[in-house]
């Protein structure tokens, strides 16, 4: 973004946050895009792009459109007006909506070159119309309610991101009056039912055919109006905002105010509306009387929604060869040779390495403990969990064997909201002491502490990560954890327990670094070390990777470090508002992203300290909400070798030039591109002897 200053205009300091975001989506279209990929894969990828939209319009653009309905004017830091922004963000997305449908349009041509096709109803064959229309008359048919728009019946109720078919109708043996208001209702599409319906084969055919299920109530959509005539039938999908406003401060039961809170989002305000390209004007002029939205309208050519591919993908039966190679998760090696994984972690720190190395090893130190009659307690958080969890079944059983269990369970984890109040019912019923958090704050911290009895002390094991506590996207994300059972980690985990569950005065810590209290005053000191240690003429160098970088204060002191001459590689898979490579501002940082067939999730930073080099692995990215807002944590390593392979790790995905793009001056990306051999920095890492030896 330029502004204007005394006649010239100068660049900002700071990339815009949401802005920023638009390019990070754009990058995962880009994989869509990239011819490289695997077909199915490339399906999954604009699926991706789809939720992530969803996401942003519902909780970033929402709260945008409550900036502008107040009548704030103010610049963000970024030099933005919330009126500014919006039509920006608006644009760009709209750009993006239509190149994702072309995609989507040249993606359906190749699948059906596999032999996967997407069909019409008056493309089906006699038998395939005759088990299409059963089906609809069994099943469909009894599910659906058609709701109809009058005097006598109010617009209803329109849930967010549902689907819904709008309705003209006429009258039988009734002409057509361009004067005369025609008759409108809407259907729901029903969400519990699969969007995408597998077709009988054809004789003698392998081809694999899909109808949308909207496609199917289209046709049939007579059934639900007798007595009346169908002139127009389109699809519309409707965003709400969907952040919650909690008064934790005065509520008195937590659980209960967010159940009420969740209720409300159903009532949300209108954010932006999706409609199928053809659609009635009177079909939209109701829609947008009725929602108040004029500028936020998407006109969809083709499908509205497309997160069903990512489903549809998964269930395609064989074709391997349009899908990545499988990763099969290794049980880490310190493990594999004992049944005590105790003993091991007694003896030594041991980290692994997610989707790499199996997430059963987490599962089995809670199941462990939980049946270990040396074990006396157990505490642990959990942000995001699975929907079958061994970890939540391992907590039950040690409560319900006597041992002390305390789960810090964070109801306000967005999205997961009702989730994890199903889980919290579950662990207070089995005795759980389960814990909702500070008020105010989310706990975002990923830590496990296990108090075991041995001779005549007590050992504390400590399980601390840099992603959430669930099975299905450790196999999906990057992240670490670390085992240990260092004393001062120890000590430091206790303290952090005692003052989520207790009223404990801040701690001193000796090892964590915890916010909101502490963490960003040990980042703001790391970062001036290395700046004061290149001033003197000292080695200096700081590498970080994190999902996120959009803390003001933070970027100023890399950009203070950067002048002091300290090399700043950042790995920032999202958000990013620095503006790398601006001439006496930032020359002496790189920032890079990689998008691939897993999520970059890992926050691990990397300190030169004159040559005695510090690595920690934390939750938190470097934003305002998890360095102020949110109980997060940061660990050192203290085991060499694990510092050494966390190191090997960064620098692997440094030297990325396949997937990795690289932050330009003015806030766009460009692939990396060398002389060097091809280095796809997610598949290297897959030998897993390379990288932790």
């Amino acid at each position: 973004m330029k502004t204007s200053s005394g006649g010239k205009d100068v660049v900002s300091r700071y990339v815009n946050r949401e802005l920023s975001w638009i390019e990070f989506n754009k990058r995962v279209y880009e994989e869509a895009q990239d011819t490289e990929n695997p077909l199915l894969e490339r399906a999954k990828f604009l699926s991706i792009v789809s939720s992530n939209l969803d996401e942003f319009m519902s909780v970033r653009v929402a709260g945008i459109n409550d900036q502008v309905r107040a009548g704030i004017t103010r610049k963000d830091f970024s030099g933005y007006t919330p009126q500014g922004l919006l039509k920006r963000i608006m644009k760009r997305s709209g750009s993006m909506v239509s190149a994702q449908y072309r995609t989507f349009r040249e993606l359906k041509k190749l699948l059906a070159k596999e032999g996967i096709h997407f069909t019409k109803y008056a493309e089906l064959s006699p038998v395939q119309q005759k088990a299409m229309d059963d089906y609809y008359h069994d099943i469909v048919f009894p599910v659906l309610t058609p709701m109809a728009v009058d005097q006598s019946r109010p617009f209803p109720l329109v849930h967010t991101l549902g689907l819904y078919l709008a309705v003209i109708l006429k009258l039988e043996d009734q002409d057509e009056d361009p004067e005369e208001e025609p008759y409108f209702a809407i259907v729901q599409v029903p969400s519990i039912l699969p969007r995408f319906i597998k077709l009988p084969a054809r004789a003698n055919s392998k081809k694999l055919e899909y109808i949308l299920l909207e496609d199917l109530i289209r046709i049939h959509i007579q059934t639900l109006f007798s007595g009346y005539v169908p002139v127009d039938v389109h699809g519309f999908r409707l965003t709400r905002n969907a952040d919650i406003t909690l008064n934790e401060e005065e509520a008195e039961d937590l659980l209960e105010e967010i159940e009420k809170e969740l209720r409300k989002r159903r009532w949300g305000l209108p954010v932006r509306l999706e409609v199928e390209k053809g659609m009635h004007p009177y079909s939209l002029s109701m829609l947008q009387e009725e929602f108040e939205i004029t500028d936020s309208i998407f006109e969809i050519d083709g499908p509205i929604d497309l997160t069903y591919l990512m489903r549809l993908a998964g269930s395609i039966p064989g074709r391997e060869a349009l899908r990545f190679p499988k990763i099969e998760p290794a049980y880490p090696a310190e493990f594999a040779e004992t049944e005590d994984l105790f003993s091991v972690i007694r003896q030594r720190d041991v980290l692994v390495y997610h989707p790499y190395e199996s997430f059963t090893s987490v599962d089995d130190f809670l199941t462990d403990a939980a049946y270990d009659d040396k074990v006396l307690a157990i505490k642990m958080t959990l942000y995001r969990v699975s929907g079958n969890s061994t970890l939540v079944q391992a907590l039950a059983r040690a409560a319900e064997s006597g041992k002390q269990v305390t789960v810090v369970v964070e109801l306000k984890a967005r999205f997961d909201e009702e989730k994890n109040i199903a889980w919290a019912r579950q662990l207070e019923k089995a005795g759980c002491h389960v814990v909702y958090g500070l008020v105010g704050l989310k706990t975002h911290a990923k830590i496990t502490l296990v108090l075991r009895r041995e001779q005549d002390h007590l050992r504390r094991y400590v399980h601390v990560g840099t992603g959430n506590y669930n099975d299905n996207t450790a196999r999906l994300y990057t992240d670490v954890g670390l085992f240990t059972s260092h004393p001062v980690i120890g000590e430091d985990a206790s303290a952090l327990f005692n003052e989520i569950t207790g009223y404990s005065a801040p701690h001193n810590w000796q090892a964590f670094g915890v916010a909101p209290s502490a963490l960003k005053d040990k980042l703001y000191h790391l970062i001036d070390r290395e700046r004061e240690n290149a001033l003197q003429g000292k080695p200096a160098y700081i590498i970080g990777q994190m999902n996120s970088l959009s803390h003001q204060e933070i970027i100023d002191k890399l950009y203070e470090a950067s002048q002091a001459g300290v090399k700043i590689d950042l790995i920032v898979r999202g958000v990013c508002c620095l503006r790398p490579g601006v001439p006496g501002l930032s020359e002496n940082i790189s920032v890079y992203s990689i998008v691939d067939r897993f999520l970059e999730h890992a926050r691990l930073f990397y300190f030169e300290n004159e040559g005695d080099p510090e690595v920690f692995i934390a939750s938190a990215d470097w934003m305002t909400r998890n360095l102020t807002r949110r109980v997060e944590l940061m660990s050192p390593v203290f085991d060499r070798e694990i510092r050494g392979t966390l190191i090997r790790i960064l620098q692997l995905k440094l030297r990325d030039n396949v997937k990795s793009r690289q932050l330009l001056p003015n806030g766009t990306y460009a692939r990396v591109t060398n002389e060097l051999p091809a280095l796809r920095s997610q598949f290297a890492a897959v030998d897993i002897k390379k990288w932790k030896r």
